[in-house]
């Protein structure tokens, strides 16, 4: 796909974060038996809390895409990367800039770097990248506008 946007990078980092959460632990198998499984009576219901309910797993298309989208935080620094991911799981803004020990704006300039930085590469260009002033010019009008529709 040509043509990436920093939202659309957003929009895909967030769905892997999504698609993460989603999968089944892995665990070693524990202990089980043959015994079939009880029969509850609706008497045996009525006091009992209900079922916190579970959101579907992933199809393998959403998993797929994950799969596509995880390597993009390699072509970060590390620490930026670190704040893109923390974002893409939903991580409000405070505890971001209490871990990475910066204000608000800069905190929201380097995420802004990181979503620019991949669409850049992903949109074919090769090389250590523009300078960061140069992409937080470019991308916080994109961001601001897109955020605005």
């Amino acid at each position: 796909m040509t043509g990436w946007t920093a939202a659309l990078v957003e929009e895909r980092l967030v769905e892997a974060a999504d698609v993460l959460k989603r999968l089944p632990e892995v665990k070693v198998r524990g202990y089980f038996n043959t015994w079939p499984q009880m029969v509850h009576e609706f008497a045996d219901l009525v006091g009992q809390e209900p079922r916190r309910l579970r959101r579907p797993p992933p199809t393998s298309a959403a998993i797929s895409r994950m799969e596509e989208a995880l390597p993009w935080l390699q072509w970060l620094e590390p620490e930026v990367a670190k704040l893109v991911w923390a974002r893409a799981e939903g991580t409000p803004w405070k505890p971001i800039c209490w871990r990475f020990a910066v204000s608000r704006a800069t905190a929201d300039r380097r995420w802004k770097y990181g979503l620019a930085f991949i669409a850049w590469r992903l949109n074919g260009r090769r090389g250590c990248g523009p300078q960061r002033v140069q992409v937080q010019r470019m991308s916080s009008n994109l961001l601001n506008y897109n955020r605005t529709q």
